[in-house]
C-alpha cells in the first residue's frame, strides 16, 4: 500500500469519526448545562411548597428576575425564564466528497423553538411562602 493509499485511508476515517448528528449535538449541550438554568414546572411542583422560607426558595430555585413588594411589605419574587432552541442539520455528500472535490449533493434542515416558564412566588409578612403560581407554553 503507498503512501497516498494510506493517508487516504487515515483521512476518509478522521473525517467520519467526527461526524455527529444534530440530536446528539443537542443532547451533549443540554447536558452540559447547569441545573438552575434548566428550571422546569416538575422542579417547581416538587420544591416549592406553602411556608418556605425565601432563603429556601432561592436554594431550589436560585434568584429571581423580578422582586416588588405590596404596601403591606410583602414579596412578590417572578422567575421568568425564555429559552430558544435551534437545531440545524447539514449533509454535504459524505465520502463523495472526498473523492469528487466536493462535487456531489446538499441537503440541510433547521428547526427553531421557544419555551417559557413564568413562577410568581407571594410571601407573607413572616417572609414565607403564602402562594404561587406557574404558567408554561411552548410554541
Amino acid at each position: 500500500m503507498t503512501l497516498f493509499h494510506r493517508l487516504t485511508v487515515v483521512a476518509m476515517v478522521l473525517s467520519l469519526a467526527a461526524c455527529t448528528s444534530a440530536s446528539e449535538h443537542a443532547r451533549n449541550v443540554a447536558a452540559g448545562q447547569d441545573a438552575r438554568d434548566r428550571l422546569t414546572v416538575g422542579t417547581v411542583q416538587r420544591e416549592i411548597r406553602q411556608g418556605m422560607s425565601g432563603a429556601e426558595v432561592a436554594a431550589a430555585l436560585g434568584s429571581p428576575n423580578i422582586v416588588t413588594s405590596d404596601e403591606r411589605r410583602r414579596e412578590t419574587w417572578v422567575y421568568d425564564r425564555i429559552a430558544t432552541e435551534q437545531i440545524y442539520s447539514n449533509s454535504s455528500g459524505g465520502v463523495n466528497a472526498l473523492f469528487l472535490a466536493g462535487v456531489g449533493g446538499r441537503s440541510g434542515a433547521a428547526q427553531t423553538s421557544q419555551r417559557t416558564l413564568t413562577i410568581i412566588i407571594r410571601f407573607d409578612e413572616n417572609g414565607r411562602v403564602r402562594d404561587f403560581t406557574y404558567r408554561s407554553s411552548s410554541f
